[in-house]
Formats: C-alpha cells, sequence, structure tokens
C-alpha cells in the first residue's frame, strides 16, 4: 500500500461508540465506530483489518437522523455521523479499554 492510501484508511474511523447498548453488542464480538459518512462499507472493512489486525466478517452501517436541538434561543441540529457495526470473526477482538 501506498502512504496516500494508508493516510486515508487511518482517517476512515473516527472514533468508537461507547454506550450501554454497545458494550452489550461486545457479548456478540460486535463493535461500534464513528466513520466518515461519505465511505463505503468496503473501505470501512479495509480500515479496521488495517488499523486493529483482525478479520472483519460483518458491517452494517447507519446514517443518525438530523436531531434539532436548542439552546436558549438559538436552534440548530446536532451533528451528522455514520455509525458503522462490525462483527468480527470468533477468533479476533479488539481491546477498546486499557488496563493499566
Amino acid at each position: 500500500m501506498d502512504k496516500d492510501n494508508i493516510r486515508e484508511l487511518l482517517t476512515i474511523i473516527k472514533k468508537p461508540i461507547i454506550t450501554d447498548k454497545t458494550t452489550k453488542l461486545l457479548e456478540n464480538n460486535q463493535y461500534c465506530f464513528q466513520v466518515d459518512p461519505r465511505v463505503g462499507k468496503l473501505k470501512i472493512k479495509q480500515a479496521i483489518e488495517y488499523i486493529f489486525g483482525v478479520n472483519v466478517k460483518n458491517i452494517n452501517t447507519y446514517h443518525k437522523p438530523l436531531k434539532k436541538r436548542t439552546v436558549s434561543r438559538f436552534t440548530g441540529y446536532r451533528a451528522h455521523y455514520k455509525k458503522a457495526i462490525v462483527t468480527l470473526s470468533k477468533d479476533d477482538k479488539i481491546n477498546l479499554f486499557s488496563e493499566d
């Protein structure tokens, strides 16, 4: 892989999503990430496999709908992002929580 392709793969994954619902998904070897809304499932799969060194079995993506928020007298929208639920093969694991 060339440097531009590697740089592109590293910018696709923004951050992991840690909520009560996503921690329950960890039991099924599924991980949730916030990703760039413009990329497809194939690029997300390549990025996860390159960054974490695991085999990806399945990917489900979801565009979060815009929600209106009002703060005092100002009305606006929450930021838009794309959520990816990544299912790994049984022998692979991603360590999201550091154990110091």
